[in-house]
């Protein structure tokens, strides 16, 4: 790994990596080759997650060609220094901001988007020139072999190395050896909560984007068929195994009753009677994440699904309620197809059961009144969200993706990911033909006239 690490520190002294032409062809081939083995991606999906063609392509690969289509777009401009003004003291000049890669970048993909969140960082972290090692999750099996298979027929290994097997083992071995120069990880909390500390050992900035509980809020006044259809896509596509899916719902108890039956009804009609038979709907990642959701049914009431098949991992699309306030389910992310629910009256009441688990990655508000959605989003500290829809805001490139607090640090997507994979670089460029004595020693008498032009 030293050596590899070191070869990819060679590559990136040349400079190739930094010129715009070179940039572009590096995007037009990933675009190339997700078009050629798109179906081999789309297999690989549904071997790990069971998912259906449709459900992979769009959260998979089309997310990572509209990235790319981004960058080829916008990446001339956003590689320009750009202009900013300069202050009185320092005129006559002028001030620009230099974008210069990184380095070597490090990025960890989770396995429930096994494929997109390591390609889309990696579209980012190339559009802004540095070198990257990719880490896929060993959990996702197929989707690891088959993006291997793609980065090694595209790229060199000193340009981009990816690199399998155990991520306990093989992450802290390649942040020790200290010369990456950023972490890019997508996961657990306590999983990021360990990274965090091994990078910050070395002085390595990070970004982590992790989870939480995200809450949903069905206000009285909600268009109660279009919620409840958003809500049963965010929550149960790819079996609840999304970080940004609604992971609990508050409605207000003058619409539980009528919500909840739209809600079913909604569930039945697009994945069946029977879940299990539905060629949409998708299965648990591995049996010790299966065994973990199972303990879940067992804390609070189930009003509707609870089924499940351990041989096939299938668990079917469940809403809980009257959970202990002290259960597991309460305190942890649910990451898979269960979905409690809870009531309120008034906001507070409401708030006191999100504070519980504070900064959550997404929140969400269904209402039909602007001034009730005003509240809301300003009473939450959260790291992005929708209005009337779930999870939708992570298609969009020109909104920065990202957590807050325990929920993660930094963000990418679009512009974003060019400046979370570059160093902003300042330089003031100063004339020679002025160059006032008021500025050098000695100083005597010159205090006046320096307070005037700084406050200036």
């Amino acid at each position: 790994m030293k050596e590899q690490l070191q070869n990819l520190r060679n590559y990136f002294n040349t400079g190739a990596t930094k010129k715009y032409l070179f940039r572009i062809e590096q995007l037009k081939k990933i675009s190339f080759a997700l078009k050629k083995y798109e179906k081999e991606i789309l297999i690989a999906l549904h071997t790990d997650l069971g998912k259906c063609e449709a459900e992979a392509y769009a959260s998979e690969i089309a997310i990572v060609q509209n990235e790319i289509k981004f960058f080829i777009k916008q990446l001339k401009r956003l590689m320009q220094p750009k202009e900013v003004s300069t202050n009185l003291m320092n005129l006559p000049g002028k001030s620009k901001i230099y974008y210069e890669p990184l380095g070597i970048v490090l990025i960890i993909a989770p396995w429930n988007y096994p494929f997109q969140l390591a390609f889309n960082p990696l579209v980012g972290a190339i559009a802004a020139g540095n070198c990257v090692v990719v880490k896929p999750s060993e959990f996702a099996n197929a989707t690891s072999l088959i993006m291997e298979k793609i980065v090694k027929e595209i790229f060199s290994e000193d340009y981009i190395y990816l690199v399998q097997g155990d991520g306990a083992q093989i992450v802290p071995t390649i942040i020790e050896e200290g010369s990456i120069n950023h972490v890019f990880y997508t996961g657990s909390t306590s999983v990021g909560k360990l990274i965090y500390e091994m990078a910050a050992k070395k002085l390595i900035p990070v970004t982590l984007e992790l989870g939480g509980k995200s809450p949903c809020v069905i206000e009285d006044d909600a268009n109660l068929k279009i919620a409840a259809k958003r809500v049963v896509i965010g929550k149960f596509i790819n079996a609840g195994q999304t970080c940004i899916a609604p992971d609990y719902l508050l409605i207000h108890k003058n619409i539980k009753a009528k919500f909840l039956e739209i809600l079913i009804s909604t569930i039945q009609s697009f994945y069946t009677n029977n879940a299990a038979l539905s060629k949409d709907y998708g299965k648990i990642i591995n049996e010790k994440r299966f065994n973990t959701l199972i303990s879940f049914l067992q804390q609070g009431k189930i009003i509707y699904g609870g089924k499940y098949d351990k041989e096939s991992l299938y668990i079917e699309p469940t809403i809980m309620q009257e959970i202990p306030t002290n259960a597991p389910i309460n305190h942890e992310e649910i990451f898979g197809p269960i979905l409690p629910i809870f009531v309120f009256e008034t906001q507070s009441e409401a708030l006191e059961i999100i504070r519980q688990n504070a900064t959550p990655l997404a929140f969400y508000i269904f209402t039909s009144s602007t001034t009730k959605e005003d509240n809301w989003i300003n009473a939450i500290p959260f790291g992005g969200g929708c209005i009337n829809n779930t999870a939708y805001h992570f298609t969009n490139h020109h909104l920065p993706f990202g957590g807050i607090g325990l929920s993660g640090i930094g963000s990418y997507h679009g512009k974003k990911s060019f400046y979370t994979f570059t160093h902003a670089k300042p330089v003031l460029k100063s004339s020679t033909w002025f160059d006032p004595n008021i500025k050098y020693p000695p100083f005597k008498g010159k205090l006046r006239w320096l307070k005037m032009i700084l406050k200036l």
